[in-house]
């Protein structure tokens, strides 16, 4: 199986060496290479249906039917012109002026970035939603440079995985993309993980869909994922819409949702500014609202806010220059109020909006009393790629059940995340089904509960037994006799495999997994050594074939073999030891399966003691801070020990100082 991380990076290292190497800015470089990872996609996608529509083509008179537009729109893909399909432009030659080739107008064509810029005209002609979006500026490269571009991105690897890969891949680009390019006034692509436990909570089925801050897209994208899993189809159960005041972002979004097969109408430039409009004429009407919009925006005109309504609490805070300080409760207030009777919102906001003062006290108070206000969490620092402030989730559900209407969860979340690098932390995918757990049991949906544990037996033991798999059929190509220290290789730790059906009592055992790839290695260095010295010790006759051929020096390529195996599987083994760490974790609080209040991590709230707090929606000041455990060490004991220490190192210090001064003495200094 290909290694798709690794396809990520080599591509996007690829692509990245090329702009160094030209005179292209990060900015000027984006969209285009987007495009062309659109183009491939659309491709992909254009090849897969074709064959779907080659299989019942009917025929006249011994010849299939041509495959036509429409019959591409039926299955919701993108029709290619021959000039647009990637292939064509793979194979045209080195001198395009000299190929006589003319655009869609008739005029003659002279360069590769011509011949681009056309293919993407014609796929405008074949997507209203396209229309105007896809980028035109391939002139600006050089036909050697774009050449080689569109030869990167054929990469044979993503035939073989298919198209959907090929979209996670223009995701990839998109997210490397917003660290260098991303503005000051907001990051327009949301991190992906923020995205998937708003859309995880929120559990789209089908209806409207509304981002009013779309950015590039991210949660129409999400959400499509989450209903396709469902086994439902997305373009025909949602309606998505979006605004996006700037323009390249909302590019950008007609571009994201295109390479994902997702149809939608997006809104974008001054009549898209949410804070002033309602472009699509939708207050009061979705079933969904998910965004992350920008944070403490300033200078908002006050009188043109009220004009344009949605604000069912009043307005918020208004300065002496008759504008709003900062638009936050703006977001908030019009995230409530685009929701139909039983719709939900999700949302990304500043962490300083849960318990500021003022007129956004009393806006807050007022979303409180409704009930409709369903859970809290706290975002710790650096999970967006440009900015390191922390942030929360909100959740609104105007359909709560009534066991817990009168009720808040709060979830502190900042110090559960897996770090990326020294810039990023994000939440895994066992991390978000974790957190999503504790609102199902708030919500008192126990059979997802059982689900995920049983998605957890399944994925361990499956993994294990494929790593027993792999060491027994390693031992049979080598001998028989060694099935049992190979196997020691793979259960070398305190695993009981036979007791992984009771995963759960295996679970319980604290080295399992722990140090194990140090001792995998040790384990082969010392497999490796003992059957060198035991078949350099053995009488000839008493060789077995394998041996015999050892002795004819294969050892080696068998020896490579093992190395091999054990270094394939330590990436693996790292990660299952990840997995049954998040299981434990999930187990520990709420092996019961029932919800409870765990002390610093989440707590359920009821109205009153939200009052009593002066209606504060900061998770911190409810679920409290965990107590630390008791490590067994004497604290006073401990500090006279650093005491001493600390007086040493000064004594030490002194002496070195005289020394250096006795020295500098002597030097005349």
């Amino acid at each position: 199986m290909i290694n798709i991380r690794k396809l990520e990076a080599e591509l996007w290292e690829s692509a990245d060496l090329l702009r160094a190497g030209s005179k292209l800015t990060s900015n000027q470089y984006c969209m285009p290479v987007l495009g062309l990872i659109f183009l491939r996609y659309a491709y992909s996608r254009f090849k897969m249906v074709e064959a779907e529509i080659q299989k019942n083509r009917p025929a006249r008179g011994g010849r299939v039917m041509p495959v036509e537009a429409s019959d591409f729109a039926a299955k919701s893909a993108l029709f290619l012109p021959k000039e647009a399909q990637y292939d064509y432009l793979l194979n045209l030659p080195d001198d395009i002026a000299s190929a006589g080739l003319t655009n869609k107008d008739g005029h003659t064509m002279n360069s590769l970035g011509e011949v681009v810029n056309n293919a993407m005209q014609l796929i405008e002609d074949q997507s209203e939603q396209l229309i105007g979006v896809l980028p035109k500026s391939y002139t600006d490269f050089s036909d050697e440079l774009l050449s080689e571009l569109l030869r990167i991105f054929n990469n044979s690897a993503l035939d073989e995985v298919g198209g959907d890969i090929i979209g996670r891949i223009y995701e990839y680009f998109l997210n490397k993309f917003a660290k260098n390019i991303a503005s000051d006034d907001g990051v327009f692509f949301t991190p992906k993980s923020l995205v998937k436990m708003i859309v995880n909570i929120i559990e789209p089925k089908g209806g409207i869909l509304l981002d009013p801050a779309c950015g590039s897209g991210g949660m129409f994208i999400q959400s499509g994922d989450f209903v396709n899993r469902s086994g439902m189809n997305a373009n025909d159960t949602m309606t998505f819409y979006g605004q996006e005041k700037v323009e390249y972002n909302a590019q950008l979004c007609l571009m994201n949702i295109a390479v994902h097969g997702l149809t939608g109408v997006i809104k974008s430039g001054d009549e898209a500014n949410s804070f002033y409009h309602d472009a699509h004429n939708l207050n009061g009407c979705c079933d969904y609202v998910m965004a992350n919009p920008p944070f403490n925006v300033d200078k908002v005109k006050a009188e043109s806010c009220e004009n344009a309504g949605r604000l069912p609490f009043g307005m918020p805070g208004i300065n002496k220059n008759k504008e709003v300080g900062n638009g936050n409760y703006l977001w908030i207030s019009y995230f409530y109020s685009y929701l139909n009777e039983r719709g939900r919102a999700g949302f990304v906001m500043a962490s300083s909006a849960t318990d500021s003062q003022g007129k956004d006290k009393d806006i807050r108070q007022k979303l409180v009393e409704t009930g409709d206000v369903d859970v809290m969490i706290s975002v710790g620092n650096n999970f967006f790629y440009t900015k390191s402030l922390p942030c929360s989730l909100w959740f609104f559900d105007k359909a709560k059940n009534e066991e817990i209407k009168d009720k808040v969860l709060f979830i502190d979340a900042r110090n559960y995340y897996t770090v990326v690098d020294r810039t990023l932390n994000e939440w895994t995918e066992w991390q978000l089904k974790n957190l999503n757990a504790i609102v199902w049991l708030y919500r008192g949906e126990t059979e997802k509960f059982e689900n995920l544990k049983n998605e957890y037996c399944k994925a361990i033991k499956s993994e294990l037994r494929e790593l027993e798999f792999e060491a027994e059929m390693l031992s049979r190509k080598m001998d028989p006799e060694f099935y049992s220290p190979l196997m020691s290789l793979v259960y070398g730790y305190d695993f009981d495999k036979r007791n992984l059906d009771n995963i759960w009592e295996c679970m319980s055992c604290d080295s399992a997994i722990s140090g194990f790839i140090e001792l995998q290695k040790a384990m082969v260095a010392n497999f490796i050594k003992s059957t060198e010295e035991q078949f350099k010790n053995k009488p000839e006759s008493q060789w077995t074939g394998w041996a015999k051929e050892l002795g004819k020096g294969k050892w080696k390529r068998h020896r490579k073999e093992l190395e091999e195996y054990v270094e394939s599987n330590l990436k693996r083994l790292a990660e299952l030891r990840e997995v049954i760490k998040e299981a434990r974790w999930l187990m520990d609080k709420f092996g019961e399966g029932e919800y409870r209040d765990i002390l610093g991590l989440c707590k359920c709230a009821s109205r009153s003691e939200i009052c009593e707090k002066s209606y504060s929606l900061t998770p911190g000041a409810y679920v409290g801070v965990e107590e630390i455990k008791n490590d067994g060490v004497d604290f006073e004991e401990r500090m006279a020990e650093i005491h001493r220490e600390l007086l040493s190192l000064q004594a030490e210090s002194n002496d070195l100082m005289e020394t250096i001064s006795k020295n500098m003495k002597e030097m005349g200094l």
